[in-house]
This record gives C-alpha cells, sequence and structure tokens, in this order.
C-alpha cells in the first residue's frame, strides 16, 4: 500500500513546516499564549488566507476536499509547533457539524466566513458529570412561543471565550443520558443569559466554563432535526480524536529527535550523556513508539476516509496506543533533559504538557479500549 503523500498535500505540509520554522519559534509562542485571546488574530487570517481554514471541508461546502487524510497532515504539522490557534475548535469542530448538520443557508451564512478567517465558534457539549459520554447531557431547551429557552453549564469549551457564536448541544427530550432526544443549537456568545469565564488549561489553550439561564434562542437556530444531533457529534468527536492524534504525532517527533540532540551535547563525568547504552536503549524505544503511533494514525485516517468519516475502531486502537507513546516519550524526553526539562524556559516542558493533556482530550486511554473491545 502507498501511504506517501499526494502533491496537494506535499505542498500542505511544506507551507505549514514553513510558518511553524520561520514565524512561530518558542518565543513567539510564549508571547502568543499571553495576550487576551489567547491566539493570534493575525496568523488567523495568515491561515485564512493560506487555504488553511478550507482543508477540513468538502468541495461542495466551499473547502478543499475534508479528508482526515488532509487533517492528519495539517495537524501533524501544528503539533510540531505546538499551535495554540483555534483550529481544532472552531474549524474542525464546530465548523465540521455545521457543514454536517447545517441547511444550505446555515452552511452558506457560517461556514464563508469561518473560511475566511472572520468568525469564531465552538463547540460547547461537554459537562461536569458527563466524562467521555456525549449523550449525558443536562443543558435542556425547552420550546416557547418563537424561540428556545436554553439552562445549563457546559465545561471546557475549547475557544469558548473568544468565539463569536456557541453551538450547544442541548437535552429537549429524554432522561440525562438517553441517547435520543439531543439537539445543537447555534447561540450568539453575547445573548442576554449567558455568562462566561474563560481561562488557560496547563498546555497554553483556552477553555472557557458557560452557563446558560433562561436563553432565548430562534427557533430557526437549530441545526439538524430536533433530538437527533447525537450521531453527527459522535462522528465529529471522532474526527477531532483523529485531529489530536496527529497533533500528538507531530509534537511527539519534535520530542525525541530534541532529546536526542541534547544528549550528544550534554555531557555527565566528561562524555556526552548518547555514550551511555542505557540512555540509548531509552532513546531507542521512544523511537520505536513514535513510528508505531505514526502508522496507527494513517491506519485510522484510511480507515476514517473510507468509512464515510466513521470508524470508531480505528479511531479508538489509535487513540489508545498514540496516548500510550505520548506519555512515554513525553516523559522519556523530560527525564532525559533534567531538571531543565520541566521548566518554562525551555520548550520540552511544554511538549510535554500539550502530550499530557491530549492522552485526556476527546476520550481517555482506558475509554478508548473499553469501546474498541466493545465494537
Amino acid at each position: 500500500m502507498d501511504f506517501s503523500y499526494s502533491e496537494e498535500q506535499q505542498m500542505l505540509r511544506d507551507s505549514i513546516a514553513k510558518f511553524v520554522a520561520q514565524d512561530y519559534d518558542f518565543d513567539t509562542r510564549k508571547k502568543i499564549i499571553a495576550r487576551d485571546e489567547g491566539f493570534s488574530p493575525e496568523n488567523w487570517q495568515l491561515f485564512a488566507e493560506l487555504g488553511w481554514l478550507m482543508v477540513p471541508f468538502s468541495e461542495a461546502d466551499g473547502g478543499l476536499g475534508g479528508s482526515a487524510a488532509d487533517l492528519m497532515v495539517v495537524m501533524e504539522e501544528f503539533g510540531k509547533g505546538i499551535v495554540v490557534e483555534p483550529y481544532l475548535a472552531c474549524a474542525v469542530l464546530a465548523g465540521g457539524l455545521v457543514a454536517e448538520l447545517g441547511s444550505e443557508r446555515q452552511k452558506q451564512d457560517i461556514l464563508g466566513p469561518l473560511m475566511a478567517g472572520q468568525r469564531q465558534l465552538a463547540f460547547a457539549f461537554a459537562e461536569a458529570q458527563s466524562r467521555y459520554n456525549p449523550a449525558d447531557i443536562t443543558t435542556r431547551a425547552e420550546k416557547h412561543g418563537d424561540h428556545w429557552l436554553v439552562d445549563g453549564h457546559k465545561a471546557v469549551v475549547l475557544n469558548g471565550g473568544a468565539a463569536a457564536q456557541l453551538l450547544v448541544a442541548v437535552r429537549n427530550a429524554g432522561s440525562q443520558r438517553q441517547r435520543s432526544g439531543i439537539s445543537l443549537l447555534l447561540i450568539d456568545s453575547d445573548s442576554e443569559g449567558i455568562t462566561r469565564r474563560s481561562y488557560q488549561t496547563v498546555d497554553g489553550q483556552r477553555g472557557a466554563e458557560i452557563r446558560f439561564q433562561q436563553v432565548k434562542v430562534p427557533l430557526d437556530n437549530l441545526l439538524g432535526k430536533a433530538g437527533e444531533a447525537l450521531p453527527a457529534i459522535e462522528k465529529l468527536i471522532d474526527r477531532a480524536a483523529l485531529a489530536v492524534c496527529a497533533e500528538a504525532v507531530g509534537a511527539m517527533e519534535v520530542a525525541y529527535k530534541k532529546t536526542v540532540e541534547y544528549t550528544k551535547t550534554r555531557k555527565q563525568f566528561g562524555v556526552p550523556l548518547a555514550a551511555f547504552q542505557a540512555l540509548q536503549h531509552r532513546m531507542a524505544e521512544m523511537f520505536m513508539e513514535y513510528e508505531l503511533a505514526r502508522s496507527l494514525l494513517l491506519m485510522a485516517a484510511l480507515e476514517l476516509d473510507a468509512g464515510g468519516g466513521v470508524a470508531p475502531k480505528a479511531v479508538s486502537a489509535a487513540k489508545n496506543r498514540i496516548g500510550k507513546a505520548a506519555r512515554l516519550i513525553g516523559q522519556e524526553a523530560v527525564q532525559l533533559h533534567g531538571g531543565i526539562g520541566v521548566t518554562e524556559e525551555l520548550d520540552i516542558g511544554h511538549y510535554f504538557k500539550r502530550l499530557t493533556t491530549i492522552q485526556f482530550s476527546f476520550g481517555s486511554g482506558d475509554y478508548h479500549l473499553r469501546r474498541y473491545q466493545r465494537q
């Protein structure tokens, strides 16, 4: 089987790699994280101009194809720079749901400005009690005349502080964990009754706690059919899981290569650390884990593309195994760097934080192992 990139994918990869190498060094990233938005609006506009925001969408929706393999290319390169711009939250998750469930009018109104870099979105689905079950929803929406009334709380909403509009998973029928009765509403983030608390997460990303109290939402802000949004939500969460797996593979590549380079220059007892056989074995294991992780990523991307975006068993296999590799490589990279590996001044600790966070994003390794067994 041919795993080489197409000419278009290679050009996409090269353009992102060039951006990370020239415009996204570690010091620049630290300055971006310190901004109020948590990302660079200038970079976001550049992403739009270079067509990167069009990658997750099909040609029918005005995008560049929307394949999982193309998304993998983008996220792997972003992982190498531990890029904090909300590509995953805005373009992959929220934008993907609009493409999946939105009417033609909703797609035209939302996806065009998103791909042009003019609109920020966020997908609010997780709740404090829900763990990794997207059907565990207590936020409710009740019909009142010509609008919905929404009440509830959403936790760790990626890009929730910067988003102009929120895609909110609500329950309009059924009990708390029932799979039916879940709908998706598009809500302006400045609507009366919404309270947002934005914060920085441990890996430099941005999350938000969002509360809804008697928030009025027009009836036509419903995406798809009422009570039938869960299959699309699960499909997009799997796509996001693949995206963070690709990001982890990119971050792991940089982490192990930086570690190898460091051990060649750092001396102990008068010789480089790389001369010690025990450390050579550890770095060889890091390399093998990286290669295995990348193979599973390719498998999952190909399975998603072959299955029309649905391949839960392949995604769970990749997420479980890549999570284990991320843990080993991240921890080994820090340990082989020594105390400096956990300082804010050195980038390796930031790669470790991102890899650690990815392990538990969109399902932990244990969750995906159980899910794999159920398939």
